[in-house]
């Protein structure tokens, strides 16, 4: 099956078990999710958007909630994640629909939540923007390429038209 033969109700029961593969993923790896260098694991489904762009909303979703049950920073760590998540998804699903190659979903994974959550973390944690940034990146190249890496597994199963 391919993305356009897939009908609404196909679509939403999709997105429901992405929302919860996603929490499910942040849950299992929290223990170094939320560590001085943030391998989110999670973050690497993002790229499920380059196949199937209609999971941009449900991806953000998916990090909002990571957030509001599992972050325990408060309003702009959940706003801001969820923000984050949908950008993200957002430009993974706009190099599936250019027909960029799928190894630039690394791209995106690495640098919108590594530069993008820098920006509250650091005022609510204390420290200096371009340190950690620097320290997320790493955990976010990380992601960034599983998020290739799954892409390319799943073109195997899906194919796009």
């Amino acid at each position: 099956m391919d993305m356009k033969s897939m009908n609404k109700t196909q679509k939403l029961a999709f997105s429901g078990a992405v929302i919860a593969l996603y929490i499910v993923v942040m849950y299992l790896t929290q223990s170094f999710a939320f560590g001085q260098y943030q391998v989110r694991i999670a973050t690497a489904i993002y790229a499920v958007a380059y196949l199937f762009p209609f999971l941009v909303i449900p991806l953000g979703l998916s990090n909002l909630l990571a957030n509001m049950v599992m972050g325990g920073l408060g309003f702009f760590d959940i706003v801001g994640g969820g923000i984050v998540g949908l950008l993200t998804a957002g430009c993974c699903a706009l190099l599936g629909k250019k027909r960029i190659t799928h190894w630039a979903v690394a791209i995106p994974i690495t640098l919108i939540p590594a530069l993008g959550v820098s920006l509250w973390l650091s005022g609510l944690l204390g420290i200096p923007y371009w340190a950690l940034a620097a320290s997320l990146l790493v955990g976010q190249f990380i992601s960034g390429m599983a998020g290739a890496l799954l892409v390319q597994a799943l073109k195997k199963i899906w194919r796009k038209s």
